[in-house]
C-alpha cells in the first residue's frame, strides 16, 4: 500500500466514500449512506487516501447536532489500512474540527465501544441526545426496538 495522508473530502470522493460504506454497512458495521446524503454532507467528512486510483480507504465524519453537541457518523477503516493507528487519526481530527468550531461534546452510535473507550469516550444513554433521535433516529429502520448501538460521548 503507497502512502496515506488524511484530508478533508472533495466531491471526487465521493463514489469511493459511497461503495466503502455500502461495503462494510453489509457487514453490519454501520449504517449505510446515499449518495444524496454524502452530497449534502460532504463537508462534514474527512478522507484517508492515497494516490488517486486507490481511492479512499478510510473516512469519517463530524456532523453538528445542536449548538453543544457533534456526532461522528461515517467511521471506517479498509482492512487493507487497519491496525495502523487511522481509526484513531480520523476521530481525533473530527475532535480537532469540533473545537474549532466551538463545540465540546461530542458523540457517537457505534458497536465499537473498547476503541472509542480508548479514545476517552463513555457510555450514555441515547436518551440523553434527544436531538439526534428527533433528527435522525426516527427515520432509520433499525429505530426504535431494533437498535442496537451503543451511544458514547466525549466532553472536550
Amino acid at each position: 500500500m503507497s502512502r496515506l495522508y488524511l484530508r478533508k473530502a472533495n466531491i471526487k470522493d465521493v463514489p469511493s466514500i459511497h461503495y466503502l460504506l455500502i461495503k462494510y454497512s453489509r457487514e453490519g458495521l454501520l449504517l449505510p449512506r446515499s449518495y444524496n446524503e454524502l452530497y449534502n454532507h460532504l463537508r462534514d467528512f474527512f478522507v484517508l487516501t492515497g494516490h488517486e486510483e486507490q481511492g479512499v480507504v478510510g473516512c469519517s465524519s463530524l456532523t453538528i447536532t445542536w449548538e453543544n453537541l457533534a456526532e461522528i457518523r461515517s467511521l471506517i477503516v479498509d482492512k487493507c489500512a487497519q491496525r495502523q493507528g487511522w481509526g484513531s487519526r480520523l476521530v481525533e481530527t473530527c475532535l480537532s474540527e469540533a473545537l474549532t468550531l466551538g463545540v465540546y461534546r461530542v458523540f457517537t452510535l457505534t458497536y465499537q465501544l473498547e476503541f472509542f473507550r480508548k479514545l476517552n469516550f463513555t457510555e450514555v444513554d441515547k436518551d440523553s441526545l434527544p436531538q439526534k433521535v428527533w433528527a435522525d433516529c426516527l427515520h432509520c429502520p433499525k429505530y426504535p426496538d431494533l437498535c442496537d448501538e451503543v451511544a458514547m460521548i466525549s466532553e472536550l
